[in-house]
């Protein structure tokens, strides 16, 4: 690990930050799994800005697979006031576990690019911010992770769970409050205590809390969607509930922009056009 790199905040994890200058109050536009596609983000960041909603948190994974890290990381550190720890930002800051050869090959050819930055002051405020994002934290009866409650950095919590693993579910829900928000799949929805899970599609693309059920909210992924569909995806949250938004956006580019860096796998660009 690069002697500039800090270790990622992980003191007191489990405390109720109620008492942050934070608080999940107003609207509050929820973004994840960005994955170094600029122009994905630059999107959604510009529609975020149409609709009047100033406040922004980023549920992880800004970096890993796509061939803008250092742009993306700099946007995130402007725009959002929380950002959390997902599994590619702690990949490259220490080392890619688990993940397949064309993930783990955008891990250290990511690194490459932080580590080439010739502004000294640059190279260490962005490793500085990449070490001391949180993998949990908690406003009010709010929990926000990028992966799950039990394994906050690289556990899936998958549609499907609520019927193969309801066991899961169970100890999932029973380590939040009231509402959580996750990242990691790619996948936008809400999951409830039922156990159940429902896509936009079947809410009309708005959820409302009620004081009946916990929830855990996934506002799908900026910058690689594997629902099947290719828009970027983000949600605007309230105290009322979730409006789920998908945005249409220069795939192409991004995909170029892939196929012109040695490192990254063809397919890293190829599958936005599918959203998988």
């Amino acid at each position: 690990m690069c002697a500039e790199k800090a270790e990622p905040n992980q003191t007191n994890p489990g405390n109720d930050d109620s008492g942050s200058p934070l608080a999940l109050k107003g609207r509050v536009a929820m973004i994840s799994d960005i994955h170094a596609n600029l122009e994905a983000l630059q999107t959604v960041l510009a529609d975020i800005e149409r609709r009047g909603v100033t406040r922004v948190i980023c549920l992880g994974d800004i970096i890993g697979y796509g061939p803008n890290p250092t742009e993306c990381l700099d946007l995130v550190m402007k725009r959002c006031e929380l950002a959390l720890m997902g599994n590619h930002d702690f990949a490259v800051l220490f080392e890619p576990t688990s993940f397949n050869a064309s993930a783990e090959a955008a891990a250290f050819w990511t690194r490459r690019q932080f580590e080439d930055e010739q502004d000294a002051a640059v190279r260490r405020t962005r490793w500085e911010y990449l070490g001391n994002l949180k993998i949990r934290e908690r406003l009010g009866d709010s929990l926000f992770v990028h992966a799950s409650p039990r394994r906050p950095i690289n556990e899936y919590i998958f549609a499907d769970d609520v019927i193969t693993a309801p066991t899961k579910m169970v100890q999932i829900f029973e380590r939040i409050d009231r509402k959580c928000f996750v990242g990691h799949t790619h996948v936008p929805g809400v999951f409830t205590d039922e156990p159940d899970f429902y896509p936009p599609a079947d809410l009309d693309g708005e959820y409302e809390f009620n004081e009946r059920e916990k929830c855990i909210i996934n506002p799908g992924s900026v910058g690689q969607p594997r629902d099947k569909d290719p828009r970027a995806s983000y949600c605007i949250v309230d105290e009322d509930g979730v409006e789920f938004v998908r945005l249409d956006y220069d795939i192409q580019s991004v995909i170029d922009k892939v196929k012109n860096v040695v490192e990254l796998s063809d397919f890293l660009g190829t599958r936005l056009l599918e959203g998988r």
